[in-house]
C-alpha cells in the first residue's frame, strides 16, 4: 500500500465518530505496532477480560481501517523465528491524526457529562 499524500486525505475529523472497536484498536497501536493476536490480547487485558474480539470481527475490523488508510501493515518482523504468517499492523500518521481528533471529540463529550452532572469530575 502506498502513502497516500495528504492532500487526497480528508480532513480527520471527516472520519468521526470512530466507532468503539476501532478507537480501541487505534489505540493498541498507538503504542507500538503489533499483529492481530497482539491487538486482540492488548483489549482483553485492557478491558478486565469484558471485551474479547473474535478472530472474525477483529480481522473485518483491521480490514477496515486499512482501507480507510488509518492502518497499515508493517514489512518488519519483531522478533527472530517470528510465524512468518504474523502480519504487524501500525497507525499511519493520517490514522494518528484521526485518533487525536476523535480522542478530543470524546473529551468534549465527558466534559458535557460532567457539566450535565452525569458523572463527576476526575480526581487526580
Amino acid at each position: 500500500m502506498t502513502p497516500k499524500s495528504r492532500r487526497s486525505e480528508p480532513p480527520a475529523e471527516a472520519m468521526l465518530p470512530l466507532r468503539s472497536v476501532e478507537t480501541l484498536m487505534m489505540t493498541m497501536l498507538a503504542g507500538g505496532e503489533r499483529h492481530g493476536y497482539g491487538i486482540r490480547q492488548d483489549i482483553l487485558e485492557h478491558s478486565g477480560g469484558r471485551i474479547e474480539l473474535e478472530a472474525g470481527n477483529l480481522y473485518r475490523n483491521i480490514r477496515r481501517l486499512e482501507s480507510a488508510g488509518l492502518i497499515e501493515a508493517s514489512s518488519q518482523r519483531h522478533h527472530p523465528g517470528d510465524d512468518e504468517r504474523r502480519i504487524y499492523y501500525r497507525l499511519t500518521p493520517f490514522g494518528r491524526r484521526v485518533l487525536s481528533a476523535e480522542m478530543l471529540r470524546l473529551r468534549e463529550l465527558v466534559q458535557l457529562a460532567e457539566t450535565q452532572q452525569i458523572i463527576g469530575p476526575v480526581r487526580a
